[in-house]
C-alpha cells in the first residue's frame, strides 16, 4: 500500500498542501513531544550564520520565516508551491511567493543562508533542487536542511500494520546528494518520543493519502503508546 504514494509526486504535494488542515493535523501529535526539538536545532544553525539575507523554501504557514525576521533581523524571502501556504505566510508579514524550489527565480549568490525544513523529500528532481539552492547562495553560505529518519514514528506504523514511510531524502541518505553540491556537510541529530492516543493516531493517518487507508485500523479500545521521533538537520556549506 505504501508504494502507491510518492512524496515527490507533484499531484500528491498539491493535494496535501492545498489547505492547512492536513499539515496542522500532522503537527498536532508533536505538541507533547519530549526530547530534542529539531526545529530549534535548525533555527540555531541559521542563527550561527548571522545572515543578512535568508531564503526559505517550502515555508508552509511562515512561522520559521517570521521568527528569523523577528529574532535575527534578517531579510527573508519565502517560497512555497502552495498558494494557500503563501497566503498564510503573507498574513504574518512574510515576503512569501509561490514558486518551485527546482526553479528559483533569483540571481546567483543572492542569499547568505537557505532553510529547507522537511521539504526536500518533495522534490521531483532532488539534484536539480540542490543545484538551485547552491546557485542562489553566495560563496561560504550555508543550507540548513531538515528531514526525518527511517525510524521516525516507526511504532505508529507498526501499530496499524503498515510499512514505515521511507522518505526519498532522509537521515540515512541525505549526506550523499548534499555533498554533490556543497563542499562541507555535517549533521545534527534530534531524538525524542511522543505518547499517542487513538485520536492522535487517527487524525495523523487521516491527514494524508498515504495514511488514510490505515485509519480504520484505529478503533477503541486502543491503548496509548509511545513512538520514537528522529530527525536530522543537515548543515551544508559552499
Amino acid at each position: 500500500m505504501s508504494g502507491q504514494v510518492r512524496l515527490d509526486d507533484p499531484a500528491y504535494v498539491r493535494e496535501q498542501y492545498a489547505s492547512e488542515r492536513g499539515l496542522e493535523a500532522r503537527r498536532s501529535i508533536y505538541r507533547a513531544a519530549e526530547g530534542d526539538d529539531a526545529r530549534e536545532i535548525a533555527f540555531a544553525a541559521v542563527a550561527e550564520a548571522a545572515p543578512g539575507t535568508v531564503l526559505e523554501v517550502g515555508c508552509g504557514p511562515g512561522e520559521a520565516a517570521d521568527r528569523i525576521v523577528r529574532e535575527l533581523g534578517a531579510r527573508v524571502v519565502a517560497v512555497d508551491l502552495s498558494p494557500r501556504m503563501v497566503e498564510l505566510a503573507r498574513a504574518r508579514g512574510v515576503d512569501a511567493r509561490v514558486g518551485d524550489l527546482q526553479e528559483l527565480p533569483f540571481p546567483d549568490g543572492s542569499f547568505d543562508c537557505a532553510l529547507a525544513a522537511w521539504v526536500l523529500f518533495h522534490a521531483t528532481d532532488l539534484d536539480r533542487a540542490l543545484s538551485e539552492l547552491a546557485r542562489v547562495l553566495r560563496a561560504g553560505a550555508r543550507l540548513v536542511a531538515a528531514t526525518n529518519g527511517e525510524d521516525h514514528l516507526a511504532e505508529l506504523w507498526a501499530r496499524v500494520r503498515a510499512d514505515p514511510w521511507v522518505l526519498p531524502f532522509r537521515s540515512e541518505n541525505g549526506d550523499e546528494p548534499l555533498r554533490r553540491h556543497f563542499s562541507r556537510v555535517h549533521r545534527r541529530e534530534a531524538w525524542g518520543r511522543v505518547r499517542l492516543a487513538a485520536a492522535d493516531v487517527r487524525a495523523y493517518l487521516e491527514s494524508s493519502a498515504r495514511g488514510r487507508p490505515y485509519a480504520d485500523a484505529v478503533a477503541e479500545p486502543f491503548e496509548p503508546f509511545v513512538a520514537r521521533t528522529h530527525s536530522t538537520v543537515f548543515v551544508a556549506e559552499k
